[in-house]
């Protein structure tokens, strides 16, 4: 098994290895393509897109500055738009659904370290190199979703269909569908009703 299949399956891994390492710098190396382009120029900005975010079927709408990991482990469902700053750690997927608003500033990080220092602590091989081992824990934000500016969502956690984050939180657990969630830790406040609507 590669390093990206065990790293994709969400287990301990080295991500010095060589494979990974490439990974990262094509990613990033598009990413800063796609930050150094302009809303007039819509067919390179798509061009780009489509090499940075390879496993996606849909490409959001997405302003620049961005920052990925891989690109190729985030997935964009229909009519996404995603504000100024995002910052993708996809290391295992991360999976956004059809209609999902993402703020400015967002952070979505799928990568854990060890809680036991010995385990995530530098390491050296026998050749002098060195390397630690860390894992990660898929992202799944559900359609219909607004995250406002500034939030972190953290490894592992699923945001539940037609939900709102509000600005600043911090998502550490699951939250359920049509919720109003806020603060650090994010906590439930209410759902979304009828009484929401603007009209």
């Amino acid at each position: 098994m590669t390093e990206y299949e065990t790293m994709i399956r969400g287990e301990l891994y080295d991500p010095s290895d060589s494979e990974l390492t490439a990974m990262r710098i094509r990613a990033r190396k598009l990413a800063r393509k796609y930050n150094n382009t302009d809303e007039d120029e819509p067919e390179k900005q798509t061009a780009i897109l489509k090499e940075l975010l390879s496993g996606s079927e849909y490409l959001p709408d997405l302003q620049g500055p961005v920052y990925f990991d891989y690109g190729r482990n985030t997935t964009f469902g229909k009519h996404c738009g995603v504000n100024f700053g995002l910052t993708c750690l996809d290391v295992c997927p991360v999976t956004i659904g059809d209609n999902v608003l993402i703020g400015p500033n967002v952070t979505i990080a799928t990568p854990m370290h060890p809680l036991v220092p010995e385990e995530r602590n530098v390491r050296e091989r026998e050749d002098g190199s060195l390397y630690n081992l860390e894992y990660a824990k898929p992202i799944t934000i559900e359609r219909n979703c607004w995250l406002a500016a500034n939030v972190v969502v953290c490894g592992g956690v699923t945001i539940g269909e037609g939900s709102v984050i509000g600005a600043g939180s911090v998502v550490t657990r699951d939250i359920p569908p049509h919720s109003i969630a806020a603060g650090n830790p994010c906590r439930v406040i209410r759902q979304v009703t009828d009484e929401d609507r603007m009209n």
